[in-house]
């Protein structure tokens, strides 16, 4: 069994990271094409689990964005020990987190509204965005706090937020439920500050009061990462994973209890959902740090480590240039020798083999995009 090193990168968090990416790269397709093809039903439970629900409520495919910033909050313990130690100046380090979060906010914009100058009508909330802001939140109080103070700051969030949206909902919604699009506290916010455009109309999922709760869940992957880095149960890994099992079920049960009274809620990262998301999410790389960190089986990995090594370059890739026009022409034709039914399945996968060959070509190039 391996011991892993505090200076070694971890294999397992470049896979989970494809794990991820690669859901919104076309594995979603391939998996919606099996169910209307087979009609099995654990393909159709998987064909449902790949649409986000409308309000209140959870499927996996609404585990996709939070786990990437999970993922991306795992990352900055490691990345500040290299920087310190490389002798970055602390105003040096001070400026590269400020830097990420501003070019991820710009660059959301951009994915949302292309090169558009319509000012009014752009949409400033992104997924981008919201993974910069609340990154760098997380990652200042990361950087000027203890583990204690830390924890602090992650219950303070999580309850405040709470406490916000119970006193001050919307009352000219004329609804009673004060968790609904019309009249909680965070879509009221965001229509009164926010410039441009909201997602809904009258609601943002990435609006600015949402990103306050969502620094947790970047705090939740650095405190993790932090976990990782320390000699806390350095020789006995299997310990180590057990420790974060038992945290992750410890989340997944707060979260779940939380709902009663605060619904899990993708739309408006509810205390709730950052703890039951937050607790898949560590469960997920629990898993994976197992299998490929400790047990050192790392081969079935490649495929997504080399779509997680670049995953916003594929993000903005697809929504830039796009590979539907490749795709058509590498996988029309075999699509046609086949049944019509066969044709979407044929077609998904083309779309997934494309993006993967563009990504590894980056690979085996050593092109890696980094904010």
């Amino acid at each position: 069994m391996k011991n892993i090193k505090t200076s070694e990168r971890l294999y397992s968090l470049d896979a989970l990271r494809g794990f991820d990416m690669f859901w919104i790269m076309g594995g979603e397709g391939i998996f919606i094409a099996l169910a209307s093809l087979t009609g099995w039903p654990v393909f159709e439970w998987c064909a449902r689990q790949l649409h986000h629900v409308e309000w209140h409520g959870f499927v996996f495919y609404d585990m996709i964005f939070p786990l990437f910033l999970f993922i991306a909050g795992i990352s900055f313990p490691f990345s500040l020990a290299k920087r310190t130690a490389s002798g970055n100046s602390r105003i040096s380090i001070y400026k590269h987190v400020f830097f990420r979060g501003f070019i991820l906010v710009l660059l959301g914009i951009l994915y949302n509204n292309g090169l558009r100058f319509e000012f009014g009508e752009l949409r400033y909330g992104s997924v981008l965005g919201r993974i910069g802001l609340a990154w760098m939140f997380a990652a200042l109080i990361f950087m000027n706090t203890r583990l204690n103070t830390r924890i602090l700051w992650f219950a303070g969030l999580l309850a405040g937020y709470w406490v916000l949206m119970l006193l001050f909902p919307d009352g000219e919604s004329g609804t009673v439920d004060i968790f609904s699009r019309e009249a909680n506290f965070a879509s009221r916010v965001d229509r009164a500050i926010m410039p441009g455009k909201l997602y809904l109309g009258n609601h943002d999922p990435e609006g600015i009061m949402s990103t306050m709760p969502a620094i947790c869940t970047a705090l939740l992957g650095m405190f993790t990462g932090e976990f990782i880095r320390s000699d806390y149960l350095r020789n006995r890994p299997l310990s180590r994973v057990l420790v974060m099992a038992g945290a992750a079920i410890v989340l997944i049960g707060t979260g779940k209890l939380w709902d009663m009274v605060f619904p899990i809620n993708k739309n408006l990262w509810t205390s709730s959902f950052v703890c039951w998301a937050g607790g898949i999410s560590l469960l997920l790389f629990t898993l994976f740090y197992l299998i490929i960190d400790v047990w050192n089986f790392r081969r079935w990995a490649f495929f997504f480590v080399v779509i997680g090594l670049n995953p916003i370059t594929i993000y903005l890739t697809e929504r830039i240039v796009g590979f539907s026009k490749a795709n058509t022409f590498f996988f029309k034709g075999l699509a046609d020798l086949f049944p019509e039914s066969l044709v979407p399945l044929v077609m998904a996968t083309g779309v997934t083999i494309i993006a993967w060959l563009f990504l590894y070509f980056l690979y085996r190039k050593k092109i890696f995009l980094k904010v």
